[in-house]
C-alpha cells in the first residue's frame, strides 16, 4: 500500500504542502521518493523554449509483499519512464503465480514492455497495449505511469475505486494528484472517478500554447457491453439472472470462490519488514455475519500457530450512555459489542485450537470530539454526518489500540495491534441484498425492483464508500481488504440468479427445521454458508449499520439526518 503524489505543470516544480505529506507518509511509513523531471517540447515546434512541463512524482510504500521494500516511484533509467502504484495486483492476465512477490515492479515491466514494443509511426499503438494490461489486471490499485518514449501520462483506479486518488481542482493546464490531502490549505479536491483511464498525450499537449491539458478518457466497460470502435478497459459482469441450479450448489460455489481471494489476500504479509506483532492479519469485527465468516474462513487458510486479532469497537454515545450510573459499562452495551463477543465465543466453539485476541477498542466521548477534525480532512471531499459517524468507527478500529484479556489470565491489558492488513466485510451488503431498502424494493416492486436497487447499490460502492475508507484507514499505516469485492467474486455473485442471494419471495419461518427457511431472506446465500461452517449463531444475526452497532451515529442530538452536510 503507497501514498502517491503526482504534479503536471507549465509554471515550475509543484509538490505536497508539509501536511500532505505527512498524511502520504502515514500511508508509507516503510520508504519515501520522489522523481522530478522536465519535459520539454519537441525540438520541430515553434514555440520548443517556452513550452516545457515540470513533473513531480512522490510515492511512499507501506510494504506488504516481498522479500525486499521495493521503493517508489520506479523509474526507468533508459527511457525516463516512471510509475506510482498503490495497488495490489493478485493477478495480471489471467496469472497469479507471474506474481510470486511484490507486484509493483512487476506491473511497471509489463507497462514498459508493451509501450516499449509499439512501432515509432504509430504512438496510439502503446495506448491499446497499455490498457490491455491494465484491464487484466484483478485487484485495487490507482495508479500513475509517465511513458516517456510515447509522451503519454496515465492515471486511474481500478474499476471498483478500492484505492484513494484525489485530483486538486486547480486550472486546465496544471494537473496535481493525490491519495490523501490535509484540507488545512483551504485548496479544493474531488476523486478521481472509478470510471476509466485518463490519458494526457504530452507530445499534443506541448506543441500548443493552449493552457488545457490534451486529455482523453478511456471507461471501463463491463465483460457483456459490446462498444465496437472504442477502446475500453474490460471490467466485471454485472448480469443478474442466470439459469438456476440447486441452492446447496450456489452455497458450494460461493464458499469455494471466497475462499479462494480470501487466501490470496492473508498469505505472505509483511515478509520484508520484521513485525514486532504475533498476527500479520486483522479482521474488522462486529460480529456481524459478513465479517465472521471471513474470520472463520481465515481459520481454516492460516497456519494454526499464528493468532488471528479481531478488532471490535465501540464508543461512548453521550446522548444514548449520559444517564447511566457508574457501575453501568458504555462500551459493553454497544450492540456491535454485544453481537461481537457472542460470535468471538461462538468462533472458540467451532475452532478450539486457534488461538484469537478479541480487541476491545473502546472509544470516550472526548477521544471522538479530540479526534474530530482530523477525520474530518481525511474523509473529505465526503462530508456528511453519515460519512463522519461510518469514518469514526473505521478510523479508530484501523488504529487497534484498545485492551484484550489473555484467557490464561482473566484481566484486561492494554493492547496496541501491529497488524498492517485488516480484513473487511465491505461488499457483502450490496451484492446479497443486506439492507432494510432491498426487503422494501422487493416489497414494491418484486424481484425486478428489488434487481434494479442492488444494482444502484453496486454501481455506488466505489463513489460513496471506497475512496472515503481508504484515505481513513489508511492513515493508520494499515491497509484494508476487501474480498467480497474480489472481481471474480462479484462476477460470479452478480451471475447468481437474485432469488438464490437475496430470497424475499420466501419469508422467515422460524419454526422450520430447514435452514434455508428458517433464516431470515436478506443475504440468506451468506446464512446458509456461515451455517454450513459451523456458525449458525452468526448466520442468524440480523445486519446493523455500523454507525448503529458502534454507536458512533448521532452523538449529540438525534433530530441529526444521515444526509446533513457538515459545518
Amino acid at each position: 500500500m503507497c501514498g502517491i503524489f503526482f504534479a503536471l505543470s507549465r509554471h515550475g516544480r509543484v509538490g505536497p504542502d508539509a501536511g500532505t505529506e505527512q498524511l502520504l507518509k502515514n500511508r508509507g511509513p516503510d520508504s519515501v521518493g520522489e522523481y522530478r523531471t522536465l519535459i520539454p517540447a519537441n525540438l520541430d515546434c515553434t514555440q520548443a523554449s517556452s513550452l516545457q512541463l515540470h513533473a513531480t512524482f512522490l510515492s511512499t510504500v507501506l510494504s506488504l509483499r516481498g522479500a525486499a521494500i521495493v521503493e517508489q516511484p520506479l523509474k526507468d533509467d533508459a527511457t525516463g519512464s516512471a510509475l506510482c502504484w498503490n495497488g495490489e495486483a493478485w493477478s495480471i492476465q489471467g496469472h497469479f503465480d507471474s506474481i510470486p512477490g511484490n507486484d509493483s515492479q512487476v506491473v511497471f515491466d509489463l507497462l514498459l514492455q508493451q509501450s516499449h514494443t509499439s512501432s515509432a509511426g504509430s504512438r496510439t499503438v502503446s495506448i491499446e497495449r497499455v490498457v490491455r494490461i491494465l484491464s487484466s489486471i484483478r485487484g485495487p490499485y490507482a495508479f500513475v505511469f509517465y511513458d516517456a518514449k510515447n509522451e503519454y501520462l496515465y492515471y486511474g483506479r481500478d474499476c471498483l475505486g478500492r484505492r484513494s486518488l484525489l485530483r486538486k481542482s486547480a486550472s486546465e493546464n496544471e494537473l496535481v494528484l493525490c491519495s490523501v490531502y490535509d484540507s488545512a490549505s483551504g485548496d479544493e479536491w474531488t476523486e478521481v472517478e472509478a470510471d476509466g483511464i485518463y490519458v494526457i498525450d504530452l507530445k499534443s499537449t506541448l506543441s500548443s500554447s493552449q493552457a488545457a491539458l490534451d486529455l482523453t478518457h478511456i471507461p471501463h466497460r463491463r465483460q457483456d457491453e459490446s462498444r465496437p470502435g472504442e477502446l475500453s478497459i474490460v471490467a466485471m459482469n454485472q448480469a443478474v439472472q442466470a439459469a438456476s441450479h440447486p441452492e446447496a450448489h450456489h452455497v458450494q460455489r460461493l464458499g469455494v470462490a471466497l475462499r479462494k481471494c480470501l487466501e490470496v489476500r492473508i498469505r505472505h504479509v509483511r515478509e520484508s519488514v520484521t513485525s514486532n506483532s504475533e498476527a500479520q492479519v486483522a479482521i474488522l469485527f462486529s460480529g456481524g455475519l459478513d465479517c465472521t465468516i471471513l474470520a472463520r474462513i481465515c481459520h481454516d487458510l492460516l497456519p494454526p500457530t499464528e493468532i488471528i486479532h479481531l478488532h471490535n469497537v465501540a464508543f461512548q454515545n453521550p446522548r444514548i450512555h449520559g444517564k447511566l450510573n457508574e457501575t453501568q459499562n458504555p462500551y459493553e452495551l454497544c450492540p456491535d459489542r454485544i453481537t461481537g463477543r457472542s460470535s468471538f465465543a461462538e468462533l472458540m466453539r467451532v475452532c478450539p485450537d486457534r488461538r484469537w485476541r478479541f480487541i476491545e477498542i473502546n472509544v470516550p466521548y472526548s477521544e471522538t470530539v479530540a479526534h474530530r477534525s482530523a477525520v474530518i480532512a481525511l474523509m473529505h471531499p465526503h462530508n456528511t454526518e453519515m460519512d463522519l459517524s461510518i469514518s469514526y468507527a473505521l478510523y479508530f478500529a484501523s488504529r487497534g489500540v484498545g485492551m484484550w484479556c489473555p484467557p490464561e489470565d482473566g484481566s484486561s491489558q492494554p493492547h496496541l495491534d501491529h497488524a498492517h492488513v485488516l480484513i473487511s466485510g465491505l461488499g457483502a451488503d450490496e451484492l446479497f441484498g443486506g439492507y432494510q431498502r432491498h426487503s422494501v424494493a422487493y416489497a414494491r416492486r418484486g424481484y425486478p425492483g428489488l434487481i434494479e436497487e442492488l444494482e444502484l447499490d453496486f454501481n455506488r460502492l466505489g463513489k460513496r464508500n471506497l475512496g472515503r475508507d481508504d484515505r481513513v484507514i489508511s492513515d493508520s499505516g494499515k491497509e484494508v481488504r476487501f474480498p467480497y469485492l474480489d472481481e471474480d467474486f462479484i462476477s460470479l455473485a452478480l451471475g447468481l440468479p437474485v432469488w438464490a442471494k437475496c430470497d424475499f419471495g420466501n419469508p422467515q419461518q422460524e419454526n422450520s427445521e430447514d435452514p434455508a427457511r428458517f433464516l431470515e431472506p436478506g443475504k440468506r446465500i451468506l446464512r446458509l454458508l456461515a451455517w454450513d461452517l459451523g456458525m449458525k449463531g452468526a448466520a442468524a444475526e440480523k445486519k446493523r449499520a455500523i454507525q448503529f452497532g458502534a454507536r458512533t451515529a448521532k452523538m449529540e442530538t438525534g433530530k441529526i439526518k444521515g444526509t446533513q452536510v457538515l459545518t
